[in-house]
């Protein structure tokens, strides 16, 4: 029997956001990954490095899967409970966790690592990232490209301006890592498939990725929402491209 909007919009307001595991949506929503495998490059990086550190680290999950860490590791992240969630996570792998909150300076010395890493940030400061680079170090970064998941962005918030829709490009984030001294070794760009299966699955993912539709809430939105659950009884999943990016840089 199928599940009612009142259901389905309840159990995602109820589910936890903590960490940066999206495994509440299996069976509910899929997304396409892209064809570099980011967790496996960032493996291969790690067993190279010395010295390691893991920028904007959600709850720690990418990093802690990716094989064995360096010698020296470091985590920073924002948001508290995420911080708790990663060390519980990273401390034993032996990465510390600091707390920063996502502006300059980053709280490291000068070339402290000869590895950065960083799975969608939500901001990048590329002078920050060379500066705590060793000469010959490396930055990869797998990113959130222009215009991802817009057609359920502008389901809620209507036609969005051109600006909006080209932040995030592939080809800025070249210029930036240029201009901060730089050079880019790779840069790769992929549009994949996104599904949502049910109304619940919108909701849980607009409350954790807040900067998609800000201020998001279930009562602003509910008339839409339950129009949207209308849509995919009678349509089939609402369907959304998403964007992605891989820019890896060396520090001359």
């Amino acid at each position: 029997m199928k599940r009612s909007f009142e259901e389905l919009v309840a159990e995602a307001e109820a589910a936890p956001m903590e960490g940066w595991d999206f495994s509440w949506l299996d069976g509910r929503a899929t997304e396409e990954r892209p064809s570099w495998g980011y967790q496996r490059l960032l493996g291969e990086r790690l067993g190279r490095a010395s010295a390691a550190l893991d920028i904007q680290t959600g709850g720690g999950e990418v990093l802690a899967g990716a094989g064995r860490l360096p010698r020296l590791t470091a985590a920073t992240e924002s948001w508290p409970p995420n911080v708790a969630k990663a060390t519980r996570l990273l401390h034993p792998l032996g990465a510390v966790v600091v707390h920063d909150e996502d502006e300059p300076p980053l709280p490291f010395g000068d070339a402290a690592f000869d590895l950065v890493v960083s799975r969608h940030p939500v901001t990048v400061w590329w002078a920050e990232i060379a500066r705590v680079l060793r000469p010959g170090g490396t930055y990869l970064s797998q990113q959130v490209g222009p215009a991802s998941v817009f057609e359920l962005v502008e389901y809620f918030l209507g036609p969005q301006p051109e600006e909006v829709r080209r932040a995030r490009h592939p080809e800025d984030a070249r210029r930036d890592a240029e201009a901060a001294g730089l050079e880019v070794v790779e840069l790769r760009a992929e549009s994949l498939r996104t599904e949502f299966r049910d109304v619940g699955a919108v909701v849980w993912f607009l409350r954790k990725v807040i900067w998609m539709v800000p201020g998001f809430t279930v009562e602003a939105y509910r008339d839409r929402l339950r129009e949207l659950h209308g849509r995919i009884g009678r349509e089939g999943p609402f369907t959304a491209t998403t964007t992605r990016f891989l820019v890896e840089a060396r520090k001359p």
